[in-house]
């Protein structure tokens, strides 16, 4: 194996990594934040119509706004790749030898000898100078160029599939265990997704999963008693 394809293995297993942490923190959202809603609904009523409508309205809503707003975010940042490469490919045009210069002084400043860095430079324009430059001296693989509309549907998929959980276990057991057990559920839930994000970044698993189950029950903590302070005022 070269360098080269080394190197691009490499980039291939931390895109799949990085979308895997991805569909990790949007299932943990999707879990958040419809338990919050549907036990702040169960502290407020015991109406199963009721907590099923409000759930599945939020999973629903929070679903789709994770996709619009990620669907925009990789349509910004791919309009600026395709902005970046158009201006390196008309540099490559209009100014070969001052480009090739420009990959020398990069490939210098990452370690290489000039000598070594000059013969690299040449290799990699003569086998494709706009990659080079564009993985050199951008960041960017111009043959993975982020897809909106893919990351769009895994942001729509993972949220929903975190926000069944919770949803499912407030409508499955009866009025008393409602709440028990949904909070069981998505801290049980929570800890698991802090363990996976933990191991994905290389973090302490402890801080992480700390982190993760007292937000979601500080979460479901303070909708239960809005819920709670709600129903019984009948407002």
């Amino acid at each position: 194996m070269t360098d080269a394809d080394g190197a691009e293995q490499s980039a291939a297993i931390s895109t799949r990594l990085n979308w895997l942490r991805a569909g990790v923190l949007g299932a943990n959202d999707g879990i958040i934040s419809t338990a919050g809603l549907v036990v702040g609904m169960a502290g407020a009523t015991t109406s199963r119509a009721a907590i099923l409508a409000a759930g599945v309205a939020g999973l629903l809503a929070g679903s789709l706004s994770m996709a619009a707003g990620e669907y925009v975010s990789v349509s910004s940042q791919r309009d600026s790749e395709r902005a970046a490469l158009e201006t390196e490919r008309r540099e490559l045009a209009e100014e070969p030898e001052a480009e090739l210069e420009e990959l020398t002084e990069l490939l210098v400043a990452r370690g290489l000898g000039r000598e070594l860095a000059r013969e690299a430079a040449l290799q990699l324009t003569e086998r494709d100078a706009l990659k080079a430059h564009a993985r050199v001296e951008l960041g960017i693989n111009p043959d993975e160029l982020a897809n909106p509309w893919h990351a769009a549907f895994a942001s729509l998929a993972a949220f929903t599939v975190g926000a069944l959980l919770p949803l499912l276990a407030i409508l499955l057991p009866g009025p008393p265990q409602r709440v028990p057990v949904t909070v069981a559920a998505v801290l049980a839930a929570l800890t698991l997704c802090g363990l996976i994000s933990a191991r994905l970044g290389g973090a302490p698993a402890p801080r992480a999963v700390l982190r993760n189950v007292a937000g979601g029950a500080l979460a479901m903590g303070v909708t239960y008693a809005v819920g709670t302070w709600l129903g019984t005022n009948g407002v």
